[in-house]
């Protein structure tokens, strides 16, 4: 099963870590720092210009990456299902 996290953007669904609440995550230390620490080394693909509302961690044949979505993490756990 696929799961469409932007306009442009489909991954595996057995591929996903993660998907997570971009305003939960980053008021934590440890959610701030993932993002920060995943910025450097290049993994973040943004895929919206619009206002980040979530983020799906995968794993795609042993390379993390992390997706930015203007989608809600719960409409993105519902098409995941």
């Amino acid at each position: 099963m696929y799961l469409r996290v932007e306009e442009n953007i489909v991954v595996n669904t057995k591929d996903i870590i993660g998907i997570f609440d971009m305003d939960n995550t980053t008021v934590s230390r440890l959610g701030r720092n993932f993002l920060a620490k995943a910025q450097k080394r290049g993994l973040i693909i943004n895929s919206t210009d619009d206002l980040p509302k979530s983020f799906a961690v995968v794993n795609e044949n042993g390379a993390t990456k992390v997706f930015i979505s203007s989608v809600s993490s719960k409409i993105l756990a519902k098409r995941g299902l």
